[in-house]
């Protein structure tokens, strides 16, 4: 018998804007690049931003220095409501062809997913 992997639902998707809760960037808002379920964090566009240094290789005789973002833990991320621009809470409810789908707490609009 095999057995079905349980899909972990988070309540930030790629695509979504959302706003930083805490930490140095706190109230500065984004759009997620990626999301990690496994380690519950995702990337947020222009936010964390971290320099790592590549070596010279045979390919790159140069070497580099590279900016990218780094994950942030999920509970610091908030969604930004398309329907308002405020920041809120979101709920699942089964739409008429029995799909979840997500809705702003504050507004009671569904977000639609990019």
């Amino acid at each position: 018998m095999q057995r079905k992997a349980n899909k972990i639902k988070l309540h930030i998707r790629k695509g979504d804007t959302v706003k930083i809760l805490a930490g140095n960037y706190r109230n500065k808002t984004g759009k997620v690049l990626a999301v990690f379920p496994k380690k519950y964090s995702a990337t947020v566009e222009g936010i964390k931003t971290i320099v790592r240094h590549i070596k010279p290789s045979a390919k790159n005789a140069q070497g580099r220095i590279e900016k990218k973002e780094a994950p942030m833990h999920i509970s610091n991320l908030m969604l930004i409501d398309p329907a308002t621009g405020d920041a809120t809470r979101i709920g699942r409810k089964r739409n008429e062809q029995g799909k979840l789908e997500r809705y702003s707490k504050k507004s009671g609009e569904v977000i639609k997913n990019d």
